[in-house]
């Protein structure tokens, strides 16, 4: 036995020094990126002109602000950053509903006969695609960033229209709970779109709800709403508010495993339907994986470590076998044209197979977070290097790398920038 035991420790402190060793490289990698370095820069002038979402974009959104307000917080005035995010709740609704956003008055250009309008911000438009259930989350995130960010949690008091932040971010869930939300499995609902986007598949009105909707549970809504409530819980003051929240969040964590993830596949499906598919009978949706939702529910703390692995595994297969340029692919494989509604993304277009640096990012910040940082690192070189070669953060990529939509994307730039203050933060704590 002795012998055995001699035999078996310089083995198991060779590993150790093997361990070390990659890390202390990994470390040097990443303290010394020159490339991680300029898109950091570029991100930062970025953040330096403001709120609209992207060149293409002149308006300020939600679920866009969201992404990228620490850095902007970094970078910008935020007694600027306070004001316009307490414009959003001028345009709060009597049920509590949110919107996606507002423009300036003189900026409305697009003709969209859906629109909104506030007595107490008549300088300013509101828009939302109805088909979404994350304006309301998105919001809530925001604002806890922003407290977080820069301690002024004095803007929870603040009075809009009446009633203070906090209890309109309280009104906010109410809307949820009241309008989005199925009793039978505890989940919040929405319209069935690709993952996370705000595009129905059934085609109609494309970002709003009409005739031809399914109502479905998605996992990216969810992940969302319980993200939003653990943030309530550190928001609220009242010990009650503290309970509710926790209470809530524990059925959404508990409802979302139970009912969305599949322990077989290892794998979130992509909808439960309320009442119905949009698909052919003979379509398999559950062949598809929705990368970012599941970017999102890590985030939230919907998987543990080894199942973090099974679906990281599963994406490099996906972007492997897809040709996508990064991990940024958004869903595999793509649902065929055959399926879809009318003039409805083919496949591997915008949010149907696209490549989304805005979805990617997280998941590498998720991957940072727990302990895949060798994995994250190597992953996330090819979205640095786009954004340097094409001197621009743009909206997504297709298939064989081309930028499209949007220039100027603040999302992009903001998922990467926070994704490199972790790759810093972790690379300092072990150098």
């Amino acid at each position: 036995m002795k012998k055995i035991f001699l035999f078996v420790l310089p083995v198991f402190l060779l590993s150790c020094a093997t361990k070390i060793d990659s890390k202390k490289e990994l470390t040097t990698k990443i303290l010394s990126d020159t490339t991680m370095q300029k898109v950091d820069e570029m991100a930062r002038n970025l953040m330096k002109k403001g709120f609209y979402a992207g060149s293409g974009y002149q308006m300020v959104w939600a679920r866009d602000l969201k992404t990228f307000i620490e850095l902007s917080c970094e970078e910008y005035d935020t007694k600027i950053i306070r004001e316009n995010l307490l414009m959003f709740f001028h345009f709060q609704q009597e049920n509590g509903e949110l919107l996606d956003g507002y423009v300036p008055r003189e900026a409305f250009t697009w003709g969209d006969p859906n629109t909104y309008e506030s007595a107490t911000a008549p300088g300013h438009i509101g828009f939302k695609n109805t088909v979404e259930t994350d304006q309301e989350t998105s919001l809530i995130q925001a604002i806890s960033k922003y407290i977080s960010k820069t301690g002024d949690s004095s803007i929870l008091n603040e009075i809009v229209a009446g009633k203070t932040v906090y209890e309109r971010l309280v009104f906010a869930i109410e809307y949820l709970l009241s309008e989005r939300y199925s009793e039978k499995y505890g989940l919040i609902t929405g319209a069935t779109t690709f993952d996370w986007g705000d595009v129905q598949v059934e085609g109609g009105a494309v970002v709003d709800v009409d005739s031809l909707t399914h109502w479905s549970i998605d996992i990216y809504d969810n992940a969302m709403f319980a993200i939003a409530l653990k943030d309530m819980e550190t928001l609220a003051t009242d010990q009650a508010d503290k309970e509710r929240w926790n209470s809530l969040h524990a059925q959404i964590h508990n409802n979302a495993k139970k009912y969305l993830w599949d322990t077989e596949k290892n794998k979130f499906i992509p909808h439960l339907y309320i009442d119905g598919s949009p698909f052919p009978g003979d379509f398999d949706e559950n062949t598809i994986h929705y990368h970012g939702g599941t970017a999102v529910a890590i985030e939230a703390g919907f998987l543990n470590k080894d199942e973090i692995a099974a679906v990281l595994a599963q994406m490099k297969e996906n972007v492997k076998l897809s040709g996508a340029p990064s991990i940024g692919l958004t869903v595999y494989p793509p649902y065929p044209k055959e399926v879809l509604g009318k003039n409805i993304s083919a496949p591997y277009d915008y949010q149907n197979g696209g490549d989304w640096t805005w979805f990617g990012g997280r998941m590498i910040q998720q991957l940072i977070a727990n302990d895949f940082v060798e994995e994250a690192y190597e992953l996330t070189q090819p979205m640095f290097n786009r954004v340097v070669k094409n001197g621009d953060f743009y909206e997504w990529y297709k298939i064989d790398g081309t930028p499209a939509g949007s220039a100027e994307f603040k999302g992009s730039a903001g998922v990467l920038a926070k994704s490199i203050e972790m790759f810093r933060d972790w690379a300092e704590k072990n150098k």
